[in-house]
């Protein structure tokens, strides 16, 4: 396509549109489009972390704040690149793990360079190699315990990193406890200023993250077994007559098994969130000893959950099913604990996200004690996977125990749920049985 140069020394291309206005029109529409995909709270953060630049800069910049604090203001700038986070409480860690870290640290290396600048000669440099040796090798070693790695791994990273530039520079600079002493000041002035704006303006509390996340994946859940258009995982299966069209069919369901990959893989964000929550101040409905363990524990069984759904997935993709009109005798049986399956699920999440008390004895346990007796009748047998047997029964029966499975860790999640409604104080509610 051919361009030409229009008076003012924009380009035209070849349909006369100016490509100077094309390429604005372009970006802002990219920019649109970014805002629109992106969560609101990244820029929100973004325009948090630049004010607190400009602010901790004017220590600096501002030339009888600079004749108070000197080059120490570069510490400042420092700590609040360092420290300042999306989550109120990531940042309320990182800054009391930095401050406790560099007072240890400091004090203790201010402590070997003394010890070494008093005994002088060959034993200066050596007591400074011996001290950073055994401090190195012991802040280490309890850096790498687990229970400290999880909470205390940063604050112990800067201990080492300040007892190691105050115990070496102390052997060339003097007025080492001076030095140490502004720098500490610096970072103080840093951390102060983080708080402030993280805290005070539109915080982002990871609490409320792990909150909603935990109420969502009963919703994930309960959306994957229900699948696309209402249209549940077991209808195909019994509308489907040949094994290789209920293997195309039914195995076809990616977004519900996404959706289930989704919750397995939550682990790690949950432990992060968890982590980060215990050190937020009481805000909101969320007070300083609420109990986060609990989301962890259930959100543990809901990924055991989610890997049994897909286990039901997977078996009714074997090539051995039964025939059409066997399969259709067990519609009935599944519509009603796939139905009952997906409301229970969304009950549960609704009452998490709500903070409501879970009636687990009321509306909830009946429904399954009820389920699992129809999948599972006094005295039979149909019930348990008999090694003996046809191909047809041996699949029957692992879907049948695979359903059995489900409403076993549904009932455990259900008791869960309401443990944790209990010790959080959740707010009881009535409720039609």
């Amino acid at each position: 396509m051919s361009s030409t140069t229009t008076s003012n020394g924009s380009k035209k291309n070849g349909d006369g549109n100016d490509s100077s206005f094309s390429w604005f029109e372009g970006f802002a529409s990219v920019f649109k489009e970014i805002c629109n995909r992106s969560d609101k709270r990244r820029i929100i953060h973004s325009i948090k972390v630049g004010v607190a630049l400009v602010l901790v800069s004017l220590l600096y910049l501002v030339n009888s704040m600079f004749k108070q604090i000197g080059e120490n203001a570069m510490w400042s700038i420092m700590t609040v690149v360092v420290m300042f986070e999306l989550y109120a409480g990531a940042t309320l860690s990182k800054g009391i793990n930095r401050g406790i870290g560099t007072l240890i640290g400091g004090g203790m290396g201010c402590l070997a360079a003394v010890l070494a600048a008093e005994n002088g000669g060959i034993a200066k440099p050596t007591i400074v190699a011996i001290s950073l040796f055994a401090y190195g090798t012991v802040a280490t070693y309890y850096r790498l315990v687990p229970n400290i790695k999880k909470r205390y791994d940063y604050g112990f990273m800067i201990s080492i990193l300040t007892f190691n530039l105050v115990a070496v520079s102390g052997v060339r600079a003097e007025k080492v406890v001076e030095v140490a002493r502004d720098r500490l000041a610096a970072i103080g002035m840093g951390f102060i200023l983080c708080i402030f704006v993280n805290l005070f303006i539109f915080p982002i509390w990871a609490s409320n993250d792990l909150h909603f996340s935990t109420s969502s994946k009963f919703n994930k859940l309960a959306n994957s077994i229900q699948g696309k258009k209402k249209i549940r995982c077991f209808d195909e299966y019994f509308k489907l007559g040949s094994d290789k069209e209920i293997h195309d069919k039914v195995g076809d369901g990616s977004a519900s098994i996404l959706a289930c990959k989704i919750v397995i893989n939550s682990k790690s964000n949950d432990e992060a969130l968890a982590n980060h929550a215990k050190w937020e101040p009481w805000h909101g409905k969320f007070g300083l000893y609420y109990p986060w363990d609990k989301y962890l524990e259930i959100g543990e069984h809901l990924r055991e959950l989610a890997a049994t759904i897909i286990s039901l997935k997977g078996c009714l993709q074997s090539p051995k099913q039964p025939l059409p009109l066997k399969r259709q005798m067990l519609k009935g049986q599944c519509d009603d604990f796939l139905l009952s399956m997906i409301w229970i699920l969304n009950e549960i999440g609704d009452t998490i996200g709500k903070m409501e008390k879970c009636q687990t004895k009321l509306s909830i346990n009946p429904k399954l004690q009820l389920l699992k007796l129809q999948l599972c009748p006094p005295g039979s047998v149909s019930c348990k996977i008999e090694v003996v047997g046809t191909d047809e029964n041996l699949a029957i029966s692992s879907s049948n125990f695979l359903l059995l499975e489900i409403a076993e860790k549904v009932e455990i999640l259900a008791a869960k749920v309401e443990e944790l409604g209990e010790i959080a104080n959740f707010r009881a509610t009535k409720i039609d049985v």
